[in-house]
């Protein structure tokens, strides 16, 4: 998922429990009809650098189905600050679009709502079959043993972003590939003057993201195996420090990055600013921005050992966007045709390139196109070493409260107050008190 800013605790706890047995959608019988069979709705996230941008990249593309089906798609792009509130209002009203798009870490939770349509073997053949998305994407669709909640749309993967004349200047021949050799660095560069790693402080599901894969390097995990909270255990608590010790103690993140929500820290990459940028599929983003492709070079996020792989040398979380339908939308069978039409080789191919993602569909993602050495790189990753966010009903509310948690230690951090292993750990314990009993 790409540069989310959740709702706030208590509205997400609120609506997922209110939402646990209502439905979503167009329709108002529930189960899904054919009354209107020539329009939907769809409400697109905001992929681009801007909501005018993504209009024109998915308008030709929408105007080409009605040509196809004679379908009328109405078209809104919401903000990410907006989209996870929207969708669960919709889910308690019953009044919501026909088809949409969800971050693929809410898959879970969503799905716990039961308002979106299963993605059953039934389901999945009227679009050409589940065989035809890459595995990794399908982990990220739902709770394990369930019917997919979405089916995948464009799949991400974090990388490093490193300006390459920054790294020059400061004499450094390559990027970083662990953890002290990035902070080795970073004190090369900022004695050249330049800011060293860009970071969203400020923005929840940023932080959820990074100190995902830090937990997951110190072989921790914020879910038990039943899937109750942990938030507290050695591993966790030791990940989140160090994740805001770049900041706190190694000075490599600035200290005004606590208030970045908006992507802002690409912005400063793109205008030289900051050296590095750790983030998902930027290609695009940078490039309308004016970043010529040939500035920066692209690198594994770095992992302890330097070799990134699986277990603790995870070094991404398995990042993407799912295509979800409400069940009881009034146009069950277009919204059906409008995710065939999708997730067809072609669309995947024109719209992952528009927005430098990576297509889960395995057709689409074999073209030549996606050779680039970025996308070598970010489909290696997804490949070897990403995991997915924990596919369990609280992980929206998970999200909100421990990103919140690491908001307030990167704000303890840039007011110069002390981030201590004990503080981390209070903040912690703050976050797992707000997630449901169980």
């Amino acid at each position: 998922m790409r540069s989310i800013r959740a709702a706030a605790v208590g509205a997400v706890t609120m609506s997922l429990a209110l939402a646990a047995t209502a439905c979503g959608g167009g329709s108002s019988t529930g189960g899904g009809s054919n009354d209107s069979p020539k329009t939907l709705t769809y409400w697109a996230s905001n992929q681009g650098a801007s909501i005018e941008i993504d209009k024109k990249v998915l308008q030709p593309e929408l105007d080409k189905f009605k040509k196809q089906t004679g379908i009328t798609v109405k078209l809104e792009v919401v903000p990410w600050s907006d989209l996870l509130n929207r969708i669960l209002t919709a889910t308690t009203s019953g009044q919501g679009p026909d088809v949409l798009n969800i971050g693929n870490t809410w898959s879970a939770s969503l799905q716990a709502t039961g308002a979106f349509l299963p993605w059953n073997a039934a389901n999945f053949a009227k679009i050409g079959g589940k065989d035809r998305f890459v595995d990794s994407a399908l982990g990220s669709t739902g709770a394990v043993g369930k019917d997919p909640a979405a089916v995948p749309l464009y799949s991400m993967a974090y990388a490093l972003y490193y300006n390459k004349q920054i790294f020059a200047d400061a004499g450094i021949s390559q990027p970083p590939a662990t953890w002290a050799e990035l902070v080795a660095d970073g004190k090369k560069i900022q004695a050249k003057g330049k800011q060293v790693l860009g970071a969203e402080g400020a923005n929840v599901s940023e932080n959820i993201h990074h100190t995902f894969v830090f937990a997951k390097q110190h072989g921790a995990d914020f879910f038990t195996a039943d899937g109750k909270a942990d938030f507290t255990n050695d591993g966790v608590v030791a990940a989140v420090k160090q994740y805001v010790d770049l900041m706190a103690k190694d000075k490599v993140i600035p200290v005004g990055n606590a208030e970045y929500a908006q992507n802002q820290s690409v912005s400063d990459f793109a205008k030289a600013k900051t050296a590095m940028l750790m983030w998902q599929s930027a290609s695009a983003n940078l490039k309308s921005q004016g970043m010529s492709d040939s500035a920066y070079g692209i690198a594994p996020i770095p992992v302890q050992s330097g070799t990134p792989g699986t277990g603790a040398q995870v070094n991404s979380m398995v990042a993407g966007i799912n295509l979800a339908v409400f069940k009881n939308t009034d146009n069950l069978d277009g919204s059906t045709k409008f995710v065939k039409f999708m997730t067809s080789d072609a669309e995947q191919k024109i719209l992952n390139t528009a927005y430098s993602s990576i297509p889960p569909v395995k057709a689409a993602q074999e073209d030549t196109a996606f050779n680039t050495p970025a996308n070598s790189v970010l489909k290696n990753t997804l490949a070897t070493s990403a995991a997915a966010l924990p596919q369990v009903a609280d992980e929206s509310q998970f999200e909100t409260a421990v990103g919140t948690a690491v908001k307030n230690l990167f704000a303890d951090a840039a007011a110069g107050r002390a981030v201590t292993t004990a503080s981390v750990k209070a903040e912690l314990e703050k976050a797992q008190q707000q997630m449901p009993a169980k």
